[in-house]
This record gives structure tokens, C-alpha cells and sequence, in this order.
């Protein structure tokens, strides 16, 4: 996958809009009832970062991006900056705040996730862009200082030693989401002050 390990610039992404997307497939019979199926397991996320430009350097700051990028060609890093912790928005992300795994023995990688929950419901989802420097890993609740090393362009986290059989794996981190353009162009309105601006910049989630 064509992927660049850059972040979309962080005072255009905090003003951003958007979020998961579902895609379910509904039928109404003639009975007036509904048949609802999920078409994806997983969501994806979409933003539009156009809400983000607020000075004609913040304009100049995307083409230049999007130019690098060559429009939808190669993915990047975005932080949603309304979901970017293990934790809560309020908190500090800690080595216990997700679960990652159960030691048996033998099993060295373990993948980062974040668990959304509510009621007796829930869904996991698979953290493959940590923020180099914010992982935190512990065992049975005792945080690992070393004896592991985490991919950040994969989120995958390598022990030296496998953990022991039943052991809790925890993690704490922070995360952004691999994104890509939705569009191969920029539509650039310049008004008479010659600030600029674009009706649109979509970017669409990455999903292997």
C-alpha cells in the first residue's frame, strides 16, 4: 500500500468534521416491517478538513500537502482529534487501559486495539498508527518499561519473551487514523483579498 508516515498538519485537522460511517443495507417489506443487514464488520471513517482553513497559509499548508501526497496516490496520517486516546478524551492515556491480549507461552506480537463499548455491546477496533513515544504496556497490571518494541507503522507490539501462559496484556497510547485525498482535485476560490479558500477537501480512512 502506497503510504506516507506524515501527519496531515494538526491546526488545519483540529477544525476538521467528520467521523465513523456504517454501512448497512435495509428492506422494508410489504408488511411495513424492516430486515437490516451490515454490510461492513468494521467502520471507516471520513472527515473533510476544508473547515479547518482559516488563513491563506493554512491554504498554501494543503496544496502543498496534497501536491506531495499526488492527490489520492499515497495515504498519510490524520489525528481525529475527537478520538486520538486508549482512553478517555479527559485522561492520560495508561499501560492498563486497553486489552490486548492473553499470554500462552509462545505468542510474541500482539496487536494494539481500542474497545468501544456500550451496554453489554461492543466493538474492537485495530490500531495500526500509534504515536511514537505515548505506548505504554503492561502485564498482569505491572507496566513494562522494556523487554518489548512496538511498530508505529503497523501497531503491533513485539515482546523479547512471550509472556506466560494467561497473562493480561494491556496498552496505552495515542493513535491517528491512516487516510487517504477522496479527490484528485482542490477546487481554490480566491476572493478579492486574496485569501482563498476550498468548498471541500475529503479524506477517506484506509482499510487493509
Amino acid at each position: 500500500m502506497a503510504f506516507h508516515e506524515v501527519r496531515f498538519p494538526d491546526d488545519i485537522s483540529r477544525g476538521a468534521r467528520g467521523g465513523p460511517e456504517r454501512r448497512t443495507q435495509i428492506v422494508e417489506l410489504a408488511s411495513g416491517d424492516e430486515e437490516r443487514n451490515a454490510s461492513w464488520a468494521n467502520s471507516r471513517r471520513r472527515y473533510d478538513v476544508a473547515y479547518g482553513i482559516r488563513r491563506a497559509d493554512d491554504l498554501a499548508a494543503v496544496v502543498a500537502f496534497f501536491e506531495a501526497r499526488n492527490g489520492r496516490l499515497y495515504g498519510f496520517r490524520f489525528k481525529d482529534w475527537a478520538d486520538y486516546k486508549s482512553c478517555l478524551p479527559s485522561q492520560t492515556p495508561s499501560a492498563t487501559d486497553q486489552a490486548i491480549g492473553t499470554g500462552d507461552g509462545t505468542t510474541t506480537d500482539f496487536q494494539l486495539v481500542k474497545v468501544y463499548s456500550s451496554g453489554s455491546q461492543t466493538w474492537t477496533r485495530a490500531i495500526t498508527k500509534p504515536v511514537a513515544g505515548t505506548v505504554r504496556i503492561a502485564i498482569d497490571g505491572s507496566a513494562q518499561a522494556s523487554g518489548w518494541a512496538v511498530d508505529t507503522t503497523t501497531g503491533l507490539v513485539t515482546f523479547n519473551t512471550a509472556p506466560a501462559s494467561g497473562a493480561a496484556i494491556t496498552a496505552g497510547f495515542e493513535f491517528e487514523v491512516p487516510v487517504r485525498f477522496d479527490t484528485d482535485t482542490l477546487d481554490v476560490t480566491l476572493d478579492l483579498e486574496r485569501l482563498g479558500s476550498i468548498t471541500s477537501i475529503p479524506l477517506l480512512e484506509i482499510r487493509r
